[in-house]
């Protein structure tokens, strides 16, 4: 405990490029680095938003990024700890897990893609490419985030197929989970929107083949991040 208590005098005050990014970073490498070790109870909410000069939200939206990545527990009417110091290899969001994301999205949102750019309406290209107007205009994590499940599931329904745009519907809890961790883990929001504006372009031009292509590399992308999340890309077999 007094390794605790030792790093919550150390006042630490966040700027708000995201609060709750920074937040959660900081404790993210305390735990890593073992400055809070496996066991630790961490303090209050009131105690961390005082050490960061945060809302006691910022704080509670930065411990669910943790417990999210298996590395803290929540134990009601105790407080929460440290369970480990890597992200858990099962790691999930919703009902999925990282590797049925990881595994099961190539083959449903690229040829969704692809069957999008020669199927799609013009409304529903309307609302892909305002869509991507949003994201690259909003800068607020969480609302950016509900404009990316949005923009997929537009996809899966533009793509004419029921069976994908269900399967991405059901999902979209999941996808939304795993990718405000993901943008809290490695900011790429930028990144994302480019990749994104890349796929709207083809669907557009009806290209099938430049729409898979572009919706592959997006995912490409997201897998590469989920691995270097993990720490080792054997922990999605």
């Amino acid at each position: 405990m007094s390794a605790g208590v030792d790093w919550l005098s150390e006042t630490s005050p966040i700027t708000r490029k995201s609060a709750a990014e920074s937040v959660f970073e900081d404790l993210r490498l305390a735990i890593v680095s073992g400055r809070l070790t496996v066991g630790t109870r961490l303090p209050a909410e009131t105690h961390l938003a005082g050490k960061y000069g945060v809302s006691r939200p910022i704080v509670r939206e930065a411990l669910r990024s943790l417990q999210t990545l298996g590395m803290t527990q929540t134990r009601t009417g105790s407080g929460t700890f440290v369970l480990t110091d890597r992200p858990s290899p099962g790691l999930s969001y919703g009902g999925y897990s990282a590797r049925d994301l990881i595994e099961a999205r190539p083959y449903i949102e690229v040829p969704a893609a692809g069957w999008a750019a020669v199927r799609r309406t013009g409304e529903q290209l309307s609302r892909i490419l305002s869509l991507c107007d949003a994201m690259d205009a909003q800068e607020d994590p969480p609302k950016w985030v509900k404009l990316d499940s949005e923009f997929h599931c537009a996809i899966a329904e533009a793509s004419g197929n029921s069976v994908f745009a269900k399967i991405v519907s059901d999902a979209r809890g999941s996808l939304s989970q795993q990718s405000e961790l993901l943008n809290i883990m490695a900011p790429r929001r930028i990144a994302s929107n480019v990749e994104h504006r890349l796929i709207a372009e083809a669907i557009a031009a009806g290209s099938d083949e430049t729409a898979r292509s572009a919706m592959d590399a997006h995912l490409s992308e997201v897998k590469q991040i989920v691995t270097s999340i993990l720490g080792d890309e054997r922990a999605l077999r």
